[in-house]
């Protein structure tokens, strides 16, 4: 059925309603060389809102804090109305090892700083943005949960680390009391299904709502880069731009095309874009709660929105798994297969015997 993006939904195991789409804020500002200047940043969060939207996405190194900064000008007198959502743990300050991390220090501090600039006194999400390896899960966990009873972050959340250190951090919060977890922020497309290995599964085991990022795959999966890509020297240059970060990501392979072909081909049976076959394909996951979108300019995001509106039937998501499939690997192919299926189901064997 058709969504709006005043179709709310639960994020996770809470009670927190969001937009089927989140707005990413990753383009709200210039400093990255690519992004949206204020005035149609603004144009982008007016539009989003106008809508029925209310989930938005930054973090507090995104165009080096001009994210949020422009994002709390933004919000204004309906910052009760939105859900705002932000990262900690990217370096804020070269030469300052403690401005980055995942550590209490950095926590407390980065998030001081993104209240400043979102001009709000909490954060409806905190998500840890990118796992460090060293600090101790207990760490950050207890950290976060002073955070939530201050009343400073209402809910908590990650992106970017190990699916068991995940699971490790839900199983300890549970059993000490302390703030869950509730959403897991990934990149996941048709281009980038390694999720489904253990990511995605255990997020819908443990009430975490994902929230995928990149959800075209950098803009691969709009139709915006041909074979030619692969071999021009032009696209090869690393000059700053959205397009060199792409080519820079690996995103721009064989593979990659031959899903674009599928997705190109189901557009055009359904008289939709390209883009908006690529993001319905992610809301179609039951574990998925709201892809992050990264318009930047304001036809971009009208014809993001128009992914609410596209339904596929049986014969065409067949064609756009199959073009994009992934192995699981070690153990899922080998539970799924005829072996596994052997050793957890000898009672059906047993009663066929009789």
């Amino acid at each position: 059925m058709p969504l709006t993006l005043d179709t709310y939904r639960l994020l996770g195991r809470s009670g927190l309603r969001v937009s089927p789409l989140a707005l990413g804020a990753a383009t709200f500002g210039t400093e990255w060389g690519w992004g949206a200047g204020p005035a149609e940043a603004r144009e982008l969060f007016d539009r989003y809102v106008e809508r029925g939207g209310n989930f938005i996405d930054t973090a507090s190194t995104y165009t080096d804090g001009s994210s949020e900064r422009l994002l709390g000008e933004f919000a204004g007198d309906r910052r009760e109305s939105l859900v705002l959502s932000t990262k900690y743990t990217t370096l804020r300050r070269p030469g300052d090892p403690n401005s980055g991390g995942s550590h209490r220090k950095n926590l407390f501090a980065s998030v001081e700083s993104s209240l400043r600039r979102l001009r709000t006194d909490y954060l409806d999400l905190l998500h840890l943005h990118v796992w460090d390896s060293t600090t101790p899960v207990e760490e950050i966990l207890r950290g976060m949960d002073d955070l939530v009873r201050q009343g400073k972050i209402l809910y908590v959340a990650v992106s970017n680390i190990p699916a068991w250190q995940v699971s490790r951090m839900q199983a300890i919060a549970d059993l000490r009391g302390w703030s869950p977890l509730v959403a897991l922020q990934i990149e996941y497309s048709l281009i980038e299904r390694s999720g489904e290995r253990d990511l995605i599964p255990m997020a819908r085991e443990l009430g975490l709502g994902v929230l995928p990022f990149s959800p075209l795959g950098g803009g691969v999966l709009t139709g915006k880069y041909s074979r030619a890509d692969l071999t021009s020297a032009d696209s090869r240059t690393a000059d700053g731009t959205r397009r060199s970060v792409t080519v820079a990501g690996g995103t721009l392979t064989e593979r990659n095309f031959a899903i674009v072909d599928a997705v190109q081909e189901v557009a055009a049976e359904l008289g939709r874009t390209p883009a908006q076959v690529g993001l319905a394909w992610t809301l179609r996951n039951p574990a998925v709660t709201a892809p992050v979108v990264g318009a930047r300019t304001p036809a971009q995001l009208a014809d993001n929105l128009g992914a609410l509106e596209v339904d596929f039937d049986a014969d065409q998501l067949a064609r756009l798994d199959a073009a994009s499939a992934i192995g699981l690997g070690i153990p899922h192919d080998l539970l799924a297969g005829d072996f596994g299926r052997t050793l957890t189901r000898g009672d059906l064997t047993i009663e066929t015997r009789r």
